[in-house]
């Protein structure tokens, strides 16, 4: 799951309770009863290579509190084979955040129609950006349901719901889960494999949903698999606070990508380069940060050496930054003899700045370069495609659920300054033996480094014999580049099919 800069957030990606601007465009009288809206079309694509009759349908869900009062309305997008095939999976999808909508994933990997825009980190430009078939969507081998959580999308919370209620980590798990088991039940899919998953926040997302769907004494729902894209756990190894060596360390063979896409660090391929940088950065430099002060004079000539080579910066700027270079420092550093910065959700995008001295960029190249397109396209096949009717505005990336979200994991006492949900997805892994993950990252991710992830998920707890990890020659959201689109169908619809 994305940002409109590199500052919108404090998390993952794309890091809001209802503005007036959301209350106006809820029903008027809070009073009334809301009717949910249903849009159903019957059509048919080549998914796969397979020729597929679906039912795509646009439903709005209602979720109320104890009191029995209409709090939050959920809007999903399922696509579901016809005629109805119960032995089907059914992948449950959302993007991240929190805040953004399914638009990305939808509109850009798995969902029947894509967006058009430049695949080789060129600008989305301006309107119209084609509507395309896309033969790449996973309907062949699953029943697909897109979900817009509260505050993203068409989905909002209706006027005086408390937006504590819904804003949070466990909050926002509840909200999920409980739209997952009205599905699964209005569509007599209990005994169906099952999938879950999401982008960006959406990982951080679908450790909380899991736990909230097998994790408690009742009711519960079982899954086949977990699917991980740019993954967050662990929040505080990637926050550069002074004094958090971590996260340097995980960021470490992103730089070392990027340099050597953009010319600036030389080896075979990105592939080798990465693992050149994750031996360096688990090793000499892990062991060089936590010494700290101590660190020798001659240990430090090396280290920065190597560090130079691998990064394409100069030992003098490195030096002047205690070795300690910050991912925000980097996408302005790195082309600055060439005037150009390099982009925080995909590397391999630059952009231009309003000049060449600053300590940071203006903004993210990878994010502007293609939102425009994802907002049209997602408006574009929601309300002329499939017939949904309203005058709320499509939240591709809400800035309210980021501005109250709880990001608290129990309600006790203490601080719980470290952020990690990885435990909660090794307890579901270990509690239900047929449980799988799949886990995609990109290359040029900064995001969601996919050291981090790496870092995340081979902790003590989570089963590594049912742990797939895959890698993507471009960003955050990988299916940007036409070879990633098509490589991440093909890997996820090899690990659907293996269960």
């Amino acid at each position: 799951m994305i940002l409109r800069s590199a500052l919108a957030v404090l998390a993952a990606f794309a890091l809001g309770g209802p503005t007036v601007a959301q209350e106006k465009d809820a029903p008027a009288a809070s009073a009334s009863t809301i009717e949910p809206e249903v849009r159903t079309r019957n059509l048919s694509g080549t998914f796969g290579g397979q020729r597929v009759s679906y039912h795509a349908t646009v439903r709005e869900t209602i979720l109320e509190g104890d009191d029995g009062k209409q709090e939050a309305v959920i809007v999903t997008t399922s696509y579901v084979k016809s005629p109805r095939e119960t032995s089907r999976p059914v992948f449950f999808i959302y993007n991240g955040g929190p805040g953004s909508g399914s638009v990305w994933l939808q509109m850009g990997a798995w969902g029947p129609k894509r967006v058009g825009i430049p695949s080789d980190a060129r600008d989305d430009g301006a309107p119209p950006y084609p509507l395309l078939d896309n033969p790449d969507s996973l309907l062949d081998v699953a029943d697909l349901v897109f979900i817009d959580p509260p505050g993203t999308g068409f989905s909002y919370l209706t006027p005086g719901t408390d937006p504590e209620k819904y804003y949070g980590l466990r909050e926002d798990a509840r909200a999920v889960a409980e739209v997952i088991r009205r599905w699964i039940n209005d569509n007599g899919r209990w005994n169906s494999p099952k999938y879950l998953g999401g982008e960006s926040y959406g990982t951080t997302r679908t450790a909380m949903v899991v736990d909230e769907l097998e994790g408690g004494t009742f009711n519960d729902v079982a899954l086949n698999g977990l699917v991980l894209v740019s993954t967050i756990l662990d929040f505080a190894a990637r926050e550069p606070t002074p004094g958090n060596e971590m996260a340097y360390v995980v960021t470490l063979p992103n730089m070392a990508a990027a340099a050597w896409f953009h010319g600036k660090a030389e080896a075979p391929s990105v592939e080798a380069i990465a693992e050149e940088a994750r031996r360096f950065a688990i090793g000499p430099f892990a062991s060089a940060l936590l010494k700290g002060q101590d660190l020798p004079d001659t240990e430090r000539a090396a280290v920065r050496a190597e560090l130079s080579r691998l990064t394409g910066l100069s030992e003098t700027y490195l030096e002047q930054a205690n070795l300690r270079v910050t991912s925000r420092r980097f996408y302005k550093e790195l082309l600055r003899d060439q005037g150009l910065t390099i982009g925080r959700l995909d590397a391999r995008y630059t952009g231009t700045d309003y000049d060449n001295a600053g300590e940071y960029p203006d903004n993210d190249p990878s994010f502007y370069g293609i939102d425009a397109g994802y907002t049209a396209a997602v408006n574009a096949w929601l309300r002329e495609g499939l017939g949904f009717e309203t005058d709320r505005e499509y939240q591709s990336i809400g800035r309210e659920p980021g501005r109250h979200w709880n990001w608290s994991l129990s309600s006790g006492p203490g601080r719980n300054a470290y952020l990690n949900v990885a435990p909660l997805i090794g307890k579901a892994m270990r509690e239900n033996s047929g449980l799988r993950l799949f886990n995609a990252q990109g290359y040029y991710d900064f995001a969601t480094p996919f050291f981090g992830a790496e870092y995340s998920l081979n902790r003590f707890g989570i089963p590594q014999d049912r742990v797939e990890l895959h890698y993507y020659g471009s960003g955050h959201m990988m299916y940007v580049r036409d070879e990633d689109r098509v490589k991440l169908s093909r890997d996820l619809r090899a690990f659907i099919r293996a269960r």
